[in-house]
């Protein structure tokens, strides 16, 4: 299919190159079978290549193949770094998947990852679109803990979270719960490999 010899790496950057294609034309099929054939045939792939069939899943709505292609990542003994679980946790909250978002957000703090504004916001706009407001409200006081500060997709996805599960006051013992889970996350230690 590929026309690339195992073990090569001159076949890795067309191969990117096809499935960066791939995202643009949104064929997450084709992007997900380059990746598996790349694999298959042992090109030397790189963290870009996961990346890139993520994100053409991504912008399928195919969350699940994205978070497929990120664990393929793991198991071909590539570290996942701050953009490929951002290109996860954006999947996750495109498909309006707000637990999986949360489960890697927490992953990458156990992988001693500090998430950045967006992997964020991509959290918290998927718990506004599963209509969960305290979840999204204890990520936006986890960011300011972290000393980053949140922007207004950040604020949007929180506010449109509340106007979603109809919680229109918010005050700091309203979401208890839901900040101590952010500080547990916070305060775990383990493995750095996605489990979604």
């Amino acid at each position: 299919m590929l026309g690339i010899g195992r073990g090569s790496r001159e076949g890795a950057i067309p191969l990117e190159a096809s499935i960066k294609n791939c995202g643009r034309t949104t064929q997450w099929s084709a992007a997900l079978r380059l990746l598996r054939e790349g694999l298959r045939l042992g090109v030397q792939l790189a963290p870009g290549h996961f990346i890139a069939t993520a994100s053409a899943c991504r912008k399928g709505g195919q969350w699940q193949y994205a978070l497929s292609a990120l664990s393929d990542m793991w198991k071909a003994k590539l570290e996942p770094d701050i953009i490929s679980y951002s290109a996860g946790i954006s999947a996750c909250e495109k498909g309006g998947q707000w637990q999986p978002a949360l489960a890697l957000l927490s992953e990458m703090w156990e992988a001693k990852l500090e998430p950045d504004v967006i992997s964020y916001s991509a959290g918290i706009s998927a718990c506004e679109k599963g209509g969960q407001w305290q979840p999204a409200l204890a990520l936006l006081s986890e960011m300011r803990e972290a000393k980053l500060e949140p922007d207004v997709i950040s604020f949007s996805a929180g506010i449109s979270a509340c106007k979603k599960g109809e919680q229109r006051s918010w005050s700091p013992t309203s979401s208890a719960t839901a900040l101590g889970s952010a500080r547990a996350r916070r305060a775990s230690s383990g493995s750095g490999h996605l489990r979604c």
